[in-house]
């Protein structure tokens, strides 16, 4: 028997932007608790992306938008086989998973500051290219290739 559901806790919005999705970007860059240096390094990245605030938001909310999946596969095991069975993404999940692809790709380069890594992934992101628009198209491509056992959804 599973245990009750857990309520989903409520982001607040970033104090400069008033966007939530700003304060998830945050979070997820945070290493070892310190936000305010990930706080330093989004806003700085935000503020290379162009001059005005509000126009790097749209320019930083497309991004995500374009790296968000709609499919994915989960592991189903069904009579002792385990299939890969695709589903449909929820949105606040496909928030998540882009943006943990956008600061992912970012961490994995190294040579400058990563705030210049960020702003890089995000102008790649909204341009519709690099490494987290490719996770995003092999996951279709995972998910449309198991189309096939999409019948062992519940």
């Amino acid at each position: 028997m599973r245990s009750k559901q857990t309520k989903k806790r409520q982001v607040q919005p970033d104090i400069i932007l008033k966007s939530k999705t700003i304060t998830k970007l945050v979070n997820i860059v945070m290493l070892h608790g310190k936000k305010s240096i990930a706080e330093s390094i989004v806003y700085s990245s935000l503020d290379k992306l162009n001059d005005d605030r509000k126009e790097s938001l749209r320019i930083f909310e497309q991004a995500v938008k374009n790296v968000t999946p709609k499919q994915e596969v989960r592991s189903r095991r069904i009579g002792g086989a385990t299939y890969q069975v695709p589903y449909p993404v929820r949105h606040d999940r496909g928030e998540a998973l882009a943006l943990k692809w956008i600061v992912e790709v970012a961490r994995k380069k190294q040579g400058k500051a990563m705030d210049e890594f960020l702003k890089d992934e995000i102008m790649n992101a909204y341009n519709n290219m690099g490494d987290a628009i490719r996770k995003r198209d092999d996951v279709h491509k995972m998910a449309e290739s198991n189309k096939a056992f999409s019948h062992f959804r519940l």
